[in-house]
């Protein structure tokens, strides 16, 4: 019988290892699996590459585990939203690298990836230090870079409601980045409200399909 169902969110985390990339869903606090960033914080993980929206608020989430040194590398679109000090103050004193790129080409190069594609030409940062070092062109005039697709070893993502297959809906703008970064990784995380009965979720509101879910645990509560 198939069941990716989890009993903790130890147990869902327990094949991350030091230095493995790792996708975070979020836009904002929305969708944010704090508590999966929590167990990641106990294990006691190093040397991770951070792949999301923004490089953590506060002190919590992305946040802890910078200021706690568990992080060599954040990949992200919006480095300093408000409250973002923690990254602000590692980053200038060398202690994490950064990777930025627009938000609109972050989520492409996840969907690129999740959709098995190659590179993709795109107009945005053409002719800014966006474009250093990669392949750009001129196409009917206008200009172009060549973007990758963006892929990770695990994605940690915060859903609403799952079942044992790992089929997934999300709850209003928590939604953002999840179902792009559950197809770009190579093993997806997520942290649920609730675990219903198999066939209680309707095919046509399942938001990312079980295919591309490993592990489900629920940690109950709304956010």
């Amino acid at each position: 019988m198939l069941d990716k169902v989890k009993q903790s969110l130890q147990e869902a985390i327990a094949p991350i290892q030091d230095g493995a990339s790792v996708m975070v869903s979020g836009f904002g606090d929305a969708g944010i699996p704090f508590e999966l960033m929590s167990a990641i914080m106990d294990k006691g993980l190093r040397e991770l590459t951070i792949i999301s929206n923004n490089a953590g608020t506060h002190e919590t989430g992305i946040a802890g585990l910078i200021k706690a040194g568990r992080v060599r590398k954040v990949v992200c679109s919006h480095p300093r939203p408000a409250h973002s000090d923690v990254f602000a103050n590692a980053y200038r004193a060398g202690q994490v690298e950064l990777e930025c790129m627009p938000q609109g080409t972050l989520a492409e190069r996840l969907r690129a990836a999740g959709a098995g594609l190659g590179p993709f030409f795109t107009p945005t940062g053409y002719g800014t230090l966006i474009a250093e070092g990669k392949e750009q062109r001129v196409i009917n005039g206008k200009g172009y870079i060549m973007e990758q697709p963006l892929t990770g070893d695990f994605a940690l993502v915060r859903a609403n409601l799952g079942d044992r297959w790992g089929n997934l809906t999300y709850r209003w703008a928590a939604r953002n980045f999840g179902p792009v970064m559950c197809m770009a990784a190579k093993h997806t995380i997520a942290q649920v409200n609730r675990i219903v009965p198999l066939g209680d979720l309707a095919p046509e509101h399942v938001m990312t399909p079980g295919i591309f879910v490993q592990s489900v645990v629920a940690i109950g509560g709304e956010r």
